[in-house]
């Protein structure tokens, strides 16, 4: 007699670090755009009380446009590598 409670659904099984972890094999780019946006979200804070005589509006459109623009950048290395592992990198039949 078989039973369904055999079947393991992995997608549900799987807690959120594990998901993660296989993710980042999946798209190597992502944490570490992740963790270049916390690096500079940190460097932002870390900065905001010696900012001299810059507004605090221009302070956090400077740390704004500088994540984004890490991010960004770290989006277009991962298509990069997508393509170049998609077309280049399989051994030819």
């Amino acid at each position: 007699m078989s039973s369904d409670t055999d079947i393991s659904l992995s997608s549900y099984d799987e807690d959120q670090g594990s998901k993660l972890i296989r993710k980042a094999r999946e798209a190597p780019f992502v944490p570490i755009g992740m963790a270049g946006f916390a690096a500079i979200v940190a460097h932002g804070l870390y900065r905001l009380k010696s900012r001299g005589n810059t507004k605090m509006s221009v302070h956090l459109i400077h740390m704004r446009v500088a994540a984004q623009g890490f991010i960004v950048g770290a989006v277009t290395l991962g298509m990069g590598y997508s393509l170049y592992q998609e077309f280049w990198g399989k051994p030819k039949p």
